[in-house]
């Protein structure tokens, strides 16, 4: 019955590619431990294993990809994460002999030995990039495989998405497989997420893997074999990328090219967000809103969770909790207050009720259906509930249109939650593994897929059936989409958050190196719930995490339903409330810095929150990468240092391993003077110097990068709100002369793409040591957009003493004007307040 449904739905050549993909899922034993043939390809090689066959070609001179087939046949060529613009090819030069089959581009070479059969790619320095395991070929057993590779004992990995565990994967094992994971700690695996991506770092030397597969999927780092690693799945292609660096910028930028970046968020999105489960009735919304300004809390968004809707159905409100929701909306805005609203993807099965999803998608045949072709129903929050078919494009687009009365109406962003996606009353948590998706969508085949294919891509199509939507809808305002659960690729259409996280010491440690992991895996626009979900907070537990989460790319204050109230002013002291404070008031003053690395972030890949190594690939004595063992460090874009101490629990001092560069102290601006020669626990000597940080709960070291311009704004409510007076450049001059000095600013309106037509602002700024004192210049501006500021209160920080004289010259002028300044030794910093008339000056500092 199921082939004749198939050929009713799709063509005869369809039919045949799915029964050829049906007929390598069910090979036997297969093993590549010889080349029996090969051949010369335009941009790589083709060799054959008996009946597999394998390509190795060049996408670039720094990217290749491996595609295997185990029955003679390479599996369909398309992607859910790679981008369409990525399936490029390089020029190769065939390397192949009578014992290597194999080819070089201009940066890599790649060679296949024959027998027996091994996989090597390497630099032109000879470092290895990737090499085959010895003894452990390349294995089918049935649909299943696994890709063994050789680790040496210095190298390390990372990514993985937000995985718990510490920062580096070595001596770890994990597995895809996208869960619901109410309450997960530190041993948990797997949880919300799949992205099989990970960054090797040897010596200095750093790559990426992308393994293209969607089934279940597990990766093994020195687990089995400790001097190998390995990755495989129970189904689906064998389809991997390799991405050389050598430096992990390069890498993570590469990874960008091959998936996208993560789009210009509006700046409302770097605000702080405050919300619960859940803000209701609509009494409780207004009043968290007034507390909010009422306290001088800086923020930009009230989250609403499931309770504002009617009866738990997704796409209503509850006309008796919230009878004016429309208007709440436009007060809350009034007030510099955006709203998102939780959208989640189970559609309530009431056929009676004249509910609007329901009706719609059944009329549009958007559900996913049982193999006997009836309609899947699962049980979730709103009790018996039907689910859209996200693999097909014309059922994302229906699913993008329910969000028109939410926008009409004013709702300014969607949460997209449980869209692993979670069922409730059945052990597996999700869908049965025969559930029915039909694949229709540009670049694939049409066919029908199973849900042990689809489930880790479920939620990246829901989440991409939103962004898309919300685009349709209002084509020049950026969408803000939450998601849960996603696939490689996914931050393309949503920021994401670490999940169901609980109130505990471990939780707020463990948020630093999942965010880090995210931001490596290509969510940069990622955050935690702040307190933590489950459970209540103590009262410092919850301040030591607003401290450190206002340096994090999503600063979101979130609990569950049942806890003790949240809100910074909530649990603690009035001591707790006022650092509270302090910590949000810093994120809206360095809003220009953090929306500058957002652009960034946008155009490179490079993540907003970043391990040190990232900044400082070299920073071990013997090449490799920096804070390995608890990550707990972390860098904010180029040029600051947040600096948790590795247990936030304890109430010891404690040692911050500085990378090798000089830096000065955020908050005093005093110019660090880190000690060196001091043994570790284990009698080990210390590489980088170190700055001794006495704990305390007032103070989150934080420290800024030697020949840094920072630029800060005057304190603001929202980011709406426009700020008043000049705008500040903090300068923190190098300590040696002809060091690099330098900082830039990015600005546009915040919330459209006008800037994609020139409606921008970009400033560059940059500073020069001599003998004789300091210059800082001021590039001429670029773009149309104007800004806020008519001056430019320039910042030198590292002062001891007043500067003799100073003055200010513009640019196509020689002669300079005299210019008066402060000192203010408590910061160390000398002031100079200047106007800003677009076209460039140089500030001059002479001793």
């Amino acid at each position: 019955m199921f082939q004749v449904v198939l050929a009713l739905l799709f063509s005869a050549a369809t039919l045949q590619l799915t029964v050829n993909a049906g007929a390598q899922q069910k090979a036997a034993f297969v093993r590549l431990d010889r080349v029996t043939a090969s051949r010369a390809l335009a941009n790589g090689v083709e060799i054959r294993s008996g009946a597999a066959v394998m390509q190795i070609t060049a996408l670039r001179d720094d990217v290749v990809r491996v595609r295997v087939g185990p029955a003679g046949q390479l599996p369909e060529d398309a992607s859910w994460a790679v981008l369409p613009s990525s399936r490029t090819a390089a020029n190769v030069t065939q390397e192949s002999n009578g014992s290597v089959a194999g080819f070089k581009t201009a940066k890599l070479h790649v060679a296949v030995h024959k027998d027996p059969f091994g996989l090597a790619i390497t630099d032109n320095a000879g470092h290895v990039i990737a090499q085959d395991l010895p003894g452990r070929p390349i294995e089918y057993h049935g649909s299943s495989f696994r890709v063994y590779m050789k680790s040496p004992s210095e190298e390390h990995y990372f990514g993985l998405g937000d995985k718990p565990g510490p920062l580096d994967r070595r001596n770890m094992a994990f597995t895809d497989w996208n869960t619901d994971a109410f309450g997960w700690q530190q041993s948990t695996d797997p949880i919300y997420k799949s992205i099989p991506w990970f960054i090797t770092f040897n010596k200095g030397i750093c790559a990426g893997i992308y393994f293209d597969n969607t089934w279940r999927a597990s990766f093994d780092f020195n687990k089995e074999y400790r001097d190998g690693y390995s990755f495989g799945s129970e189904a689906g292609p064998l389809d991997f990328y390799v991405l050389y660096g050598p430096e992990p910028k390069t890498v993570v930028e590469s990874w960008a090219w091959l998936v996208g970046t993560t789009p210009m968020p509006p700046m409302w999105g770097l605000g702080y967000q405050q919300s619960r489960y859940s803000y209701y009735p609509e009494a409780e919304v207004r009043r968290i809103g007034d507390r909010l300004r009422s306290e001088r809390i800086p923020a930009d968004v009230i989250w609403l969770d499931i309770d504002y809707q009617y009866k738990n159905w997704p796409f209503t409100v509850d006309p008796e909790k919230f009878p004016h929701f429309e208007q709440m909306i436009k007060d809350l805005r009034a007030e510099h207050l955006r709203t998102v609203v939780i959208t989640d993807l189970h559609i309530a099965d009431q056929p009676l009720a004249k509910y609007k999803p329901f009706e719609e998608g059944i009329a549009g045949d958007h559900f996913l259906k049982k193999p006997d072709g009836t309609i899947y129903e699962g049980v979730v929050w709103p009790g018996r509930a039907v689910f859209p078919d996200f693999t097909r494009k014309a059922s994302r687009e229906w699913w993008g249109t329910l969000y028109a009365d939410f926008v009409k109406q004013g709702v300014a962003g969607f949460w997209n939650d449980m869209n692993e996606p979670a069922i409730f009353l059945v052990p597996s948590k999700t869908m049965p593994d025969d559930t029915q998706h039909r694949i229709d969508e540009p670049g694939f085949a049409p066919r029908v897929a199973n849900h042990l294919e689809i489930h880790n891509v479920y939620g990246m199509q829901n989440s991409r059936g939103t962004f898309e939507g919300l685009l349709k809808l209002e084509p020049n305002v950026r969408p803000f989409v939450m998601t849960r659960a996603s696939f490689a690729g996914g931050h393309r259409y949503a920021v994401t958050w670490t999940g169901d996280n609980s109130a505990t010491w471990d939780h707020l440690r463990q948020t630093t190196p999942q965010l880090l992991n995210l931001g490596l895996s290509g969510f940069a626009m990622a955050g935690a719930d702040v307190g933590g979900f489950a459970g209540s907070p103590q009262p410092e537990l919850l301040t030591r995490w607003l401290e450190v989460a206002a340096f994090h790319p999503i600063d979101r204050d979130h609990t569950a339903v049942g806890t003790q109230p949240q809100e910074p002013w909530e649990n603690g002291t009035a001591e707790d409330v006022s650092l509270r404070r302090r910590y949000i008031e810093e994120r809206y003053r360095l809003m220009p810095y953090l929306y500058t690395t957002a652009e960034e972030m946008s155009r490179t890949g490079l993540p907003l929150m970043r391990p040190l190594f990232l900044e400082f690939p070299h920073g071990e004595a013997d090449g490799g990468p920096l804070d390995l063992s608890t990550g707990n460090a972390f860098m904010v874009g180029s040029d600051l240092l947040v600096a948790q101490s590795p247990y936030p629990d304890q109430v010891d001092d404690y040692e911050v391993a500085l990378p090798p560069s000089s830096w000065y102290d955020y908050w005093t601006g005093s110019r660090i003077d880190p000690t060196s020669g001091r043994k570790g626990i284990d009698n080990a000597a210390i590489a980088q110097p170190e700055v001794h940080i006495h704990r305390t709960l007032e103070t989150l070291p934080v420290f800024v990068r030697a020949g840094s311009i920072v630029p800060v704004q005057p304190l603001v409510q929202s980011t709406e709100e426009e700020p008043e007076g000049p705008l500040t450049l903090r300068v923190y001059p190098p300590t040696t002369f002809g060091a690099a000095c330098e900082g830039s600013l990015y600005l546009d309106d915040g919330v459209s793409y006008d800037f994609k037509k020139g409606d921008y602002l970009r400033m560059q700024f940059t500073c020069r040591l001599s003998p004789q004192g300091l210059i800082v210049t001021v590039a001429p501006r670029h773009g149309s957009f104007a800004p806020w500021w008519k001056l430019l209160s320039i910042e030198v920080y590292g002062a001891t003493k007043p500067y003799g004289a100073a003055n200010i010259t513009a640019l196509d002028h020689s002669v300079g004007t005299p210019v008066s300044t402060s000192f203010d030794a408590e910061h160390h910093r000398v002031t100079a307040l200047v106007a800003d008339d677009a076209k460039g000056m140089q500030l001059q500092l002479a001793y």
